[in-house]
């Protein structure tokens, strides 16, 4: 399998990929709506091609942290998709860890995730919200706990504190019911 970064000539395939892994065509059409907003800039889209196949694709923009005194620089990942055919195999957490290394060599000092806390969570992510760092939306308290960052070296987490801020095409409130 090799992990690369997707160009725009990916993505019918990065599409495809979601729409194959959802079953159905909102997240697809919400890595389009990513893509292509300036101010989610920079972008880190990768995917995972097996046997010159598509499995796998990831992606994580840039976000703000309002309201922290340090200057913190952070990515959003959203979303992660594997085709059905390749679940269960690793491809979903060589992928997160893949664009984990990217972004620490970029300088980037979080990464925060809405997701599933015992997947997410073996990939060294823990909840956000005890730490003082809030969702762009609240999220319903049964869930809170699915709201999570990871510190990617820097030593941040539970030294900021803020409320992320999202590119225009995730800064929606229905997209943060978990």
């Amino acid at each position: 399998m090799i992990i690369r970064e997707a160009g725009e000539g990916d993505l019918p395939a990065v599409l495809d990929i979601h729409r194959q892994a959802f079953g159905q065509e909102e997240e697809a059409a919400l890595v389009e709506a990513i893509v292509r907003d300036p101010s989610a800039e920079p972008v880190l889209s990768l995917i995972a091609v097996e046997d010159d196949r598509p499995v796998g694709h990831i992606l994580f923009s840039q976000v703000g942290l309002t309201e922290s005194a340090t200057p913190v620089s952070a990515a959003i990942l959203a979303p992660l998709a594997v085709v059905p055919a390749a679940q269960s195999r690793g491809i979903g957490g060589k992928l997160i860890e893949e664009g984990v290394a990217r972004l620490a060599a970029s300088g980037v000092d979080l990464v925060f995730v809405l997701g599933y806390p015992d997947y997410y969570g073996r990939h060294g992510f823990a909840a956000a919200g005890p730490q003082g760092l809030d969702a762009p939306y609240p999220i319903a308290q049964e869930h809170t706990d699915a709201w999570m960052v990871r510190d990617l070296g820097k030593g941040l987490v539970g030294t900021v504190s803020g409320k992320v801020a999202c590119c225009d095409a995730l800064d929606h409130p229905a997209l943060w019911i978990e």
